[in-house]
Formats: structure tokens, C-alpha cells, sequence
């Protein structure tokens, strides 16, 4: 990718400032009319970063990022807003870490998981979470995660990097 311009390097810095998500959409709005690809990922990424309200690195932070990052990418496509109501709903029955040690240890994987691989987001999958926050799950799921990303291509080490790595 060729070095930024200096809009680009602009937008950018105004990005990592930028804590409103109507700030960030409209950003993104603009960097896609004007074809800026880096612009447009790292302003949805910092979308994804600031909608949840879990603290930052933990569990349910990065659960509430995945779930956020895939509403907004089937939104955008769609032209509506779209939520993610089944997963909600068992998180509210079940909480975060329930709900995605479920996912991942389904023998077929989810649509969400599809959804964001094939959107080049597989970082955002809860198979990633999982692998992410270790402690938080067991040799089952774990192992089930990393199965899941292996089968799909990836690699499970360099798709969920630990947090700080």
C-alpha cells in the first residue's frame, strides 16, 4: 500500500482522537466516497473499539466489539440498521462467556463467524475471543476455537494475538 497522503494522514489523526460514533461513521462515510480503503478500516475499526462499554482487553469488551463490527458491516450493506437479536438475547440470558464457549464449540460454525471471515475481520470472531482470553475457558473450547480457525485457513496464532503482544 503506498504511503498516506496528507489528507489521509489528517483523517487518520483525527481518527485515533475520535470517540463518537457518529464522528467515525461520517469518517468512514467520507473516506469510502473518496476511495481511501486505509482511511475507511481504521476509522471502523475505532467505531468497533469505542461502542462497547466494557472495559478495553476484556472478555466482554472484545465480545461487544465483534458483535458491534458485524452489525455495522450488514447495516452498511444493507442500507438499515441490523442487530444481531439471537446473540443478544443469549447473552442476556447467558452472559458473554457462555454464549461464545457455546459458538465455538457448535458443531457447525455460525453464520457471524462466515460473515466476518469472509469480510477479512477474522481477528473479530469469537473463536478469536476466545484464544485471546485463554483463562476464561476451557481445554474444550479452546481447542475447538483454534480447530474452527485452522479449518477455515487461518492461523489460530496470528489471528488472535494476545492482548499487548
Amino acid at each position: 500500500m503506498a504511503d498516506p497522503t496528507e489528507a489521509e494522514r489528517a483523517a487518520l489523526a483525527a481518527i485515533n482522537k475520535a470517540s463518537d460514533p457518529k464522528v467515525l461513521r461520517n469518517l468512514i462515510a467520507n473516506a469510502r466516497r473518496l476511495g481511501s480503503e486505509r482511511v475507511m478500516k481504521a476509522a471502523f475499526s475505532r467505531l468497533c473499539e469505542v461502542q462497547p462499554t466494557a472495559l478495553p482487553g476484556s472478555l466482554e469488551h472484545d465480545v461487544w466489539q465483534s458483535i458491534f463490527a458485524l452489525e455495522e458491516m450488514i447495516s452498511g450493506e444493507r442500507g438499515k440498521t441490523v442487530r444481531l437479536s439471537r446473540t443478544r438475547q443469549k447473552i442476556s440470558r447467558d452472559g458473554e462467556r457462555r454464549t461464545v464457549s457455546d459458538l465455538a464449540l457448535k458443531a457447525t460454525p455460525s453464520d457471524g463467524f462466515y460473515d466476518l471471515v469472509q469480510r477479512g475481520y477474522p481477528e473479530l470472531t469469537f473463536e478469536a475471543v476466545v484464544l485471546r482470553h485463554p483463562q476464561e475457558f476451557d481445554d474444550q473450547t479452546i481447542a475447538a476455537a483454534r480447530l474452527r480457525l485452522s479449518d477455515a485457513g487461518l492461523n489460530p496464532d496470528i489471528v488472535s494475538p494476545a492482548h499487548g503482544a
